[in-house]
């Protein structure tokens, strides 16, 4: 579903507010106010994050969450500080920085799974690094709840081994049992995967 389908249209009146008008009534509670600045904004915050991320899909999620943003944080505005349009910009610029830190630990989580992935060719280009990905996260999904945990803490929240054992009441070596394991069943099972059909 694209973002244009998940806001509701404004209204003509609120369409034509000015900046400033359109920010007083957000800060409010209006949620025309909402809609209009949706339809101001979100092909500038689009923008922006698909050229950033370069990925339509993600550019999406970051527009969507850029306007959920603005609606938790509208009593955040400050009309003193800057213009309502600077104050979206800002907010798109942080959530770009958060999907390009996800983006690198999905990608930390490909890299530890193992050499597994490596290609027969190292010089070759990766046009099915996202598949890569992809079939990562789907392993990981696989493996049991404990080790699932203990790795989803670990790349999607950068917790350490440390800190996971405190999150989840279990003991350190516990916690480094289960990373250890699980990391080991990601490498098994991708380089099953990566076994060719058929042998010569």
């Amino acid at each position: 579903m694209s973002p244009q389908h998940r806001v509701a249209r404004p209204s003509p009146a609120a369409v034509s507010l000015t900046d400033e008008e359109l920010a007083r009534g957000l800060v409010a509670g209006d949620e025309g106010c909402l809609a209009a600045a949706y339809h101001r904004w979100s092909a500038l915050v689009h923008t922006l994050a698909w050229r950033s991320l370069g990925d339509v899909k993600e550019a999406e999620d970051v527009t969507q969450q850029v306007f959920l943003g603005v609606w938790r944080g509208r009593r955040g505005f400050r009309p003193e500080r800057g213009t309502m349009g600077g104050w979206i910009v800002g907010i798109t610029r942080r959530r770009i920085a958060d999907a390009l830190s996800a983006r690198s630990r999905r990608l930390r989580l490909v890299t530890a799974a193992g050499s597994s992935l490596a290609l027969v060719d190292p010089g070759a280009r990766r046009p099915e690094a996202a598949l890569d990905r992809v079939l990562v996260l789907h392993e990981l999904a696989r493996l049991p709840a404990p080790q699932q945990r203990v790795l989803r803490l670990t790349f999607y929240e950068d917790l350490t081994q440390t800190q996971i054992a405190r999150r989840t009441g279990w003991p350190l070596g516990t916690v480094k049992s289960h990373a250890r394991r699980g990391l080991h069943q990601l490498r098994r099972r991708l380089a099953d995967d990566e076994q060719p059909d058929h042998y010569t």
